[in-house]
């Protein structure tokens, strides 16, 4: 079992209440993944988004900083928008990071949930679906190794002996991120990726179909499921109304940006608190958060819980505190409460 946290940079407001800069905000994330690594998370995942409210345009770069500052700490993006990349470059920039960091880099592929990159790189929204599921072949193709002779629609074919530098045996460690569709989980069984659950609202539990699909689909076919984790916003703090009040107050302020955006109502205290309650934010003191995480892990037979922990413009000391306490407390007490009652095995 893994535990990581995630982050897409959120801009932040400092005691004042003002916006950090965003140059401040990336280098607060590499001074979070620090603390990350020293008190022993798994996997930091950075987000990619092209946006005044959040930080992260080029995971890599941060990725390289934290792994020059960093000991054991895997380096993940959270996702890579690769319907927007260029599958042989993304190939590249990982197996460099994995030379210089001893191979812990790691990539989640996805389709993204904004859409900024699509003309900020030049690219037809109307090929969504064709971009990401060529791009993702080219991917794969290039990540075994050796050589390269692949053609597709979008881009002229590529025929060579190899891509350099080499990522090595086994090839990158890349997951494919899944929002909630049947495809994407059929897509990630094709491929045979393990598959993160991007579960953001509602009872996790609902998503129990999909798990069962991607066994189904593995059994169908003849090979192994690969891991399967879940990311989930959360905020910790040393009680649940410490918690609550911090994460209210900085999610509410993404909510509502991106909600005027695509046409959501504003989101109440009620409603938030629902989500606290009996939804997918882990919000909370260590012990809450844990008997919550573990609940999940148990109910859709997970091996990764990844927590967002970056909430809207929640401030940065709030993020450290909540670090901390997510290695320090969080993760030993899930991994005893996992112990005491382990998952059925699927």
């Amino acid at each position: 079992m893994d535990f990581g946290l995630d982050t897409f940079g959120d801009v932040t407001r400092d005691a004042a209440g003002r916006l950090l800069s965003q140059d401040q905000v990336l280098r607060n994330v590499v001074a979070e993944a620090v603390l990350a690594d020293q008190v022993g998370v798994d996997v930091i995942a950075l987000g990619e988004h092209h946006r005044d409210d959040f930080a992260i345009s080029a995971p890599e770069i941060l990725l390289a900083n934290i792994a020059a500052r960093t000991q054991r700490i895997r380096l993940a993006t959270g996702v890579t928008v690769l319907s927007t990349d260029d599958p042989i470059r993304l190939y590249q920039r990982f197996s460099t990071l994995n030379a210089i960091s001893g191979g812990r880099g790691e990539v989640i592929l996805g389709r993204g949930s904004f859409t900024e990159s699509y003309p900020l790189f030049g690219h037809d929204m109307r090929n969504y679906e064709t971009l990401f599921e060529e791009k993702l072949d080219l991917f794969a193709t290039v990540n075994r190794g050796g050589k390269v002779s692949w053609k597709g629609q979008h881009r002229d074919p590529v025929k060579v002996d190899a891509v350099y530098p080499p990522a090595g045996p086994g090839g990158i460690s890349a997951w494919i991120g899944v929002g909630g569709s049947p495809e994407s989980v059929v897509r990630a069984v094709r491929y045979d990726m393990p598959m993160m659950l991007a579960i953001i609202g509602g009872d996790p539990r609902r998503f129990k179909p999909f798990v069962q699909l991607y066994h189904d689909a593995h059994r169908q076919i003849g090979t192994a499921p690969k891991p399967l984790g879940v990311h989930s916003p959360g905020l910790i703090a040393d009680t649940d109304e410490a918690a609550r009040e911090a994460a209210y107050v900085g999610y509410k302020a993404l909510h509502d940006r991106i909600g005027r955006e695509r046409g959501w109502p504003p989101i109440t205290k009620d409603a938030f608190l629902h989500e606290v309650e009996r939804g997918s934010q882990y919000v909370g003191s260590p012990e809450t958060v844990a008997r919550k995480i573990a609940s999940t892990v148990q109910a859709l037979g997970l091996q990764r819980f990844s927590m967002k922990y970056s909430a809207g413009t929640t401030p940065h000391a709030d993020l450290m505190r909540s670090v901390e306490l997510y290695g320090t407390r969080v993760i030993p007490m899930v991994r005893d409460l996992l112990t005491a009652a382990p998952a059925r095995a699927h």
